[in-house]
């Protein structure tokens, strides 16, 4: 059985991710289809994610392939997570994780509906919901609020985790709009403000995109899936592509077993998974910098990590539910963050001392990011503590 060093995922890293020498991905479809998706739960995630990776990029060229060619769809599934996909992969991120997700979040939100006292149907309640939702959406791109003036039976409040510390009122209407959303039967148009802040309206599939997908069976998405990412991240264990796509051992270990992955063993002694199209070694490009987002697939792409991040650094660059954020990459390692201060110029905080070649690299890296902010400036929750070199709570 054949052993991934440490060194070797690293290099991967460099050439599968397009960050290495000479490795930047050609334009955002090949871009998306070689990261398999962008998490895209915090807005600004997806534009910074593609610039890092692609040569000559602007706002104005991911906007379009989002809003206008629509190639890029933002879809809730993996995780109960929105990423946003090529649209030849939309199907099957509908049809498995999308699925996983919708079914017990329609089951939370109707036994929540039933504890409200809204009708001794809950059931009937949501149906008759979701039927006026796509009715006013058949030919429309509307905000949320909009969705709820015209849809009555989604205003409101309902509470939930009712005797708890976490027991609140919680808006009825995003809570429906997610599950349609997860299913596949709307989805997210345009934002209504900008790139750099989440304000999403709502159609159908079949208005945005021209017709509704055709959802492959469960274990096809999932096979397809598995080989994707084992393409963008192999090579992975079971417990990193259980975690990433939120499923079940069953379902990875079937999907494995569909697509020929290949075994091999980390360096760790760990088994862990190659695509069986990409088994040969792949050397060290040479060194390279990157300035990666909050929430970047990089980041976020193993539960195991140890292979690019110190330990004692994790507190510095995840915060406690497990959130990566903007950090700074050299040659397959995390080795600082990044935030912008109030003047909107791009600030690096370094954990260690760094050689000249390595700073100029990065200070190349910085240049590239401003160009593409145009001074602009991208909100971040963490940007104080990040600057201060401080530990994320």
């Amino acid at each position: 059985m054949r052993t991934v060093t440490d060194d070797e995922r690293r290099a991967r890293i460099a050439v599968r991710h397009g960050l290495g020498p000479g490795q930047a991905f050609a334009g955002i479809p090949e871009a998306t289809c070689g990261m398999t998706a962008w998490h895209a739960t915090d807005p600004p995630s997806v534009h910074l994610a593609i610039q890092a990776r692609t040569r000559a990029v602007s706002v104005a060229d991911i906007d379009r392939a989002l809003n206008d060619e629509r190639s890029l769809i933002k879809q809730l599934s993996m995780r109960r997570t929105l990423f946003a996909v090529d649209r030849h992969l939309l199907p099957a991120v509908i049809a498995g994780p999308g699925r996983r997700t919708a079914g017990p979040e329609r089951r939370r939100l109707v036994k929540d509906i039933g504890a409200t006292g809204r009708g001794p149907d809950p059931e009937k309640c949501f149906a008759t919901a979701e039927s006026a939702i796509l009715a006013c959406l058949g030919q429309a791109v509307l905000t949320t609020a909009q969705v709820r003036e015209v849809v009555p039976e989604i205003t409101g409040s309902i509470p939930v985790a009712i005797g708890t510390k976490w027991g609140q009122d919680v808006p009825l209407a995003p809570r429906v709009l997610t599950v349609l959303a997860a299913e596949g039967a709307v989805t997210r148009g345009p934002n209504a403000t900008h790139w750099r802040v989440s304000k999403p309206s709502w159609t159908t599939m079949r208005h945005w995109l021209g017709e509704v997908p055709d959802l492959p069976a469960v274990d096809a998405a999932y096979a397809e899936l598995v080989r994707n990412w084992l393409w963008t991240f192999g090579p992975g264990t079971e417990e990193d592509i259980v975690w990433w796509f939120g499923a079940t051992k069953t379902a990875i270990r079937a999907a494995l077993a569909d697509i020929g992955a290949v075994r091999v063993a980390l360096e760790s002694g760990q088994p862990a998974w190659l695509h069986p199209g990409d088994v040969e070694p792949v050397s060290d490009p040479g060194p390279w910098v990157a300035l990666l987002p909050t929430l970047d697939p990089t980041t976020m792409g193993w539960r195991g990590r140890d292979f690019y991040l110190d330990a004692r650094d994790r507190r510095f660059f995840f915060d406690s539910v497990g959130n990566g954020q903007a950090t700074v990459w050299a040659d397959g390692r995390i080795i600082g963050a990044w935030a912008q201060s109030d003047d909107g110029a791009v600030r690096v905080v370094l954990r260690g001392k760094e050689s000249r070649a390595r700073l100029e690299r990065i200070d190349a890296a910085v240049s590239a990011l401003e160009d593409f902010l145009d001074g602009e400036k991208v909100p971040s929750t963490y940007a104080r503590a990040l600057l201060a070199g401080e530990a994320l709570p």
